[in-house]
């Protein structure tokens, strides 16, 4: 899978729902939080590559 950026749009339960920074989807992912960085919240940017997500900016 190629590297890609991602927003969180939202946050319920332990599911965080991702949308893809480059339009290319119209649909979010949802993702369990614990595999997220600690300190992640609604707004927070992830950069997902060789299957780690990292904060930016």
């Amino acid at each position: 899978m190629e590297p890609k950026d991602y927003i969180i749009s939202k946050i319920e339960g332990e599911y965080a729902y991702l949308h893809d920074l480059s339009n290319k989807v119209d649909e979010d992912i949802f993702i369990a939080l614990f595999l997220l960085p600690d300190g992640v919240d609604v707004g927070t940017k992830l950069h997902y590559e060789m299957m780690e997500y990292t904060i930016i900016e």
